[in-house]
């Protein structure tokens, strides 16, 4: 199987497109009508407004009743392009810095293939998500009914990876990504003179030793074998000044792991050392864990199959089925806690030609990987709906 060079021209096209005209979160009206008009072009059947700005399209063909739902982002970043091509933002401080545009204009390719050829039998679900980059898009789909209002048996999801060569594939069975979560930790105490520290309660003193506290969760909570994870504190905050012992401290941070077990654990764990180092300095103190994104659990036959269809396209010496996983995380997840799924990472190149670090202000998506994600597409939706 392989892409007409018109349909690889018209991938690049869209893509460049769409990098031209970036959106952020759920303020998506140009992307979403592109990507609609698209699909409906292929004579797709198309429903809107899902999830604020999410689009479904579906596409069947023979009688099989087995169903696959493939995933794309279109969100942008909020940054301001430090490219000069002629394809670069035209949106001031907004760019298509994380190659979602690329995403999209892959799937897009895919459905196209698909529409025409109709060689698979079942029910394809082309799944363009808004607000991916703020972790809020994928959740919004399912909470406006998205695998209530559609059949979907098992649900797929691809990124682009700078620094992998090109049309390399990396992919593990269990924990991909982890979790994102932030904290912040207010404590009150008794502001005074910093010559009379006796008649206070000294909040810097208490948010010292909370912060090395917190740092036990990790090394003293979690098993070393079985559970990764990452707690740290990364903003220290006083109303105090250089002679005035503050009476209030913020301390804000983040915390990355692979399960959700470990992410109870961590919250309950910051929460006890919070509270217990507070009560034994008299202090008060208010606490806000917020998650936001589930760590990314790839299912292991849906990783199989992901893996076959990516040697089918891309040769087995490509592939790397059990990557090491790593601590970025993506809001795809909220959708493999509810759907067994599959989400891996493509080459975007190294050095001068898609080397380039994502959020980066030079970053662009790599024109020549877009055959291989649509091929990759394309070979999934044929070998699950056979």
């Amino acid at each position: 199987m392989s892409l007409t060079p018109q349909l690889i021209a018209r991938m690049t096209e869209w893509r460049r497109h769409m990098h031209r005209f970036p959106e952020c979160g759920f303020n998506l009206p140009l992307t979403a009508d592109f990507i609609a008009e698209k699909l409906e072009s292929f004579g797709i059947e198309v429903t809107r407004h899902i999830g604020q700005q999410g689009i479904v399209g579906v596409l069947r063909f023979g009688k099989g009743d087995a169903s696959i739902g493939l995933r794309a982002d279109m969100d942008a970043l909020f940054i301001h392009e430090g490219n000069e091509f002629e394809h670069r933002s035209r949106h001031d401080g907004q760019m298509h810095a994380c190659g979602h545009d690329g995403h999209s204009a892959m799937l897009l390719g895919a459905a196209s293939y698909l529409a025409e050829t109709k060689d698979f039998n079942g029910t394809v679900h082309f799944i363009f998500q808004p607000d991916e980059e703020h972790g809020q898009g994928a959740q919004a789909m399912i909470d406006d009914g998205l695998f209530e209002r559609f059949r979907i048996d098992a649900i797929y999801g691809l990124h682009n990876m700078p620094g992998l060569p090109e049309g390399q594939f990396m992919v593990r069975p269990g924990s991909l990504m982890a979790s994102e979560s932030s904290f912040e930790i207010v404590i009150k105490g008794v502001g005074g003179h910093a010559a009379m520290p006796h008649r206070g309660i000294d909040p810097i003193v208490v948010g010292s030793q909370i912060i090395l506290g917190l740092q036990t969760i990790v090394s003293r909570n979690l098993s070393a074998i079985e559970e990764t994870a990452v707690v740290s504190a990364t903003e220290f905050v006083t109303n105090g000044t250089v002679n005035v012992i503050p009476s209030e401290v913020t301390i804000k941070g983040d915390c990355r792991c692979f399960t959700e077990d470990s992410l109870k654990r961590i919250e309950a764990c910051m929460e006890r050392i919070v509270s217990g180092i507070c009560q034994a300095a008299g202090a008060h103190y208010s606490f806000t864990f917020v998650n936001t994104f589930y760590p990314t659990v790839n299912s292991p036959l849906q990783t199989e199959h992901a893996t076959r269809a990516a040697i089918a396209v891309l040769g087995s010496d490509n592939v790397e089925a059990n990557c090491l996983p790593l601590t970025i995380s993506e809001d795809f997840s909220s959708m493999l806690r509810i759907k067994p799924g599959c989400y891996a990472l493509l080459g975007n190149g190294v050095e001068s030609v898609g080397g380039c670090a994502l959020h980066n202000p030079e970053y662009d998506f790599n024109d020549h990987i877009l055959k291989h994600g649509a091929q990759y597409w394309v070979q999934l939706v044929r070998d699950q709906l056979k």
